[in-house]
């Protein structure tokens, strides 16, 4: 049986874009994943000072009982026990010191200090607790296993760890400042929010936070903080935010999206007053771009600081 003409026409302009109308555009295509390459200040430069870089040293916390842990000190080549250094607390330690890495923290001090564009700083690395008496070579760079419970878990154990146990043992073999202004302490993903909750429960002892890809997310309870930020009385923290529109996003579920929840932060310590800034860029979850940028967030913090 034959289509009527009249009925073929009518579906023919049914289907058809309107007169006088452009046919709908295709959804625009998300941004690519941004690989962002180290500058000369992440690199070895003629003529600044290598300083050493001590350990792996073991230490077995009785805070936080039943784990075994890594950590490294740097040592600047400019340093003299005379002066007290500054400090720069780095979780995730066996990432933050590779050399074949991204962060290679130890190298941007070097460059950095030697320019005097940040202060005579003593570095001190840590990875996360493995549980049991052994830390197994094999970890090489990867995560020990108590990781999430000691930097995704709000609270102040991990502060605790940090300013009662880890400062003292580095401590007595460095002059190591007590002004908290001369403190930093910084990480990527849950070691930056394991930052963050150091200064948030001890800002008389830290007041300089690095906060990476940081994982404000709930995994151990941790999206409550733009509301608790909001909630409380300002602190004397100052905090340098990164992330990128890319990293672990999950829209249908805000508190396990890591952009969206970075976002939060930021607008949270912007409403409070806090000294803070940010940059969120174009990567994902990865030390990639914050590494890029180290030099200048290390700059950023302690830009008022005496060299």
């Amino acid at each position: 049986m034959k289509t009527p003409m009249r009925l073929l026409l009518a579906l023919l302009l049914l289907a058809a874009p309107a007169w006088g109308q452009d046919a709908p555009k295709a959804a625009a295509e998300p941004a690519a994943v941004k690989d962002y390459k180290l500058g000369p200040d992440s690199l070895p430069q003629e003529g600044a000072p290598q300083g050493k870089l001590e350990g792996p040293f073991l230490f077995k916390s009785q805070i936080l009982a039943g784990t075994v842990r890594k950590y490294w000190v740097y040592v600047p080549a400019q340093y003299t026990p005379s002066k007290p250094a500054a400090v720069l607390v780095f979780q995730d330690g066996q990432r933050a010191i590779n050399p074949r890495g991204v962060l290679r923290v130890p190298t941007v001090l070097d460059n950095l200090i030697h320019k005097k564009e940040i202060p005579l700083a003593i570095g001190i690395f840590i990875t996360p607790g493995q549980r049991g008496e052994e830390y197994p070579e094999s970890l090489g760079t990867k995560n020990p296993d108590n990781r999430s419970v000691e930097y995704d878990s709000l609270g102040d154990s991990y502060a605790r760890f940090i300013v009662e146990e880890m400062l003292p043992e580095v401590g007595k073999r460095y002059n190591l400042t007590k002004d908290p202004k001369g403190r930093a302490i910084g990480g990527a993903s849950s070691g930056a929010i394991a930052a963050f909750t150091v200064a948030w429960e001890r800002p008389a002892e830290f007041r300089n936070v690095i906060s990476l890809i940081g994982s404000f997310t709930n995994l151990r309870g941790g999206h409550v903080y733009p509301e608790l930020v909001r909630k409380s009385d300002p602190k004397p923290i100052r905090v340098f935010i990164q992330d990128g529109i890319h990293d672990n996003r999950n829209p249908a579920n805000p508190e396990r999206d890591w952009y969206l929840q970075n976002q939060a932060m930021v607008a949270a310590l912007k409403e409070k007053g806090y000294d803070m800034t940010h940059v969120f860029g174009e990567g994902n979850h990865s030390d990639n771009h914050g590494g890029a940028i180290l030099p200048e967030i290390l700059r950023w913090i302690w830009r008022d600081y005496p060299k």
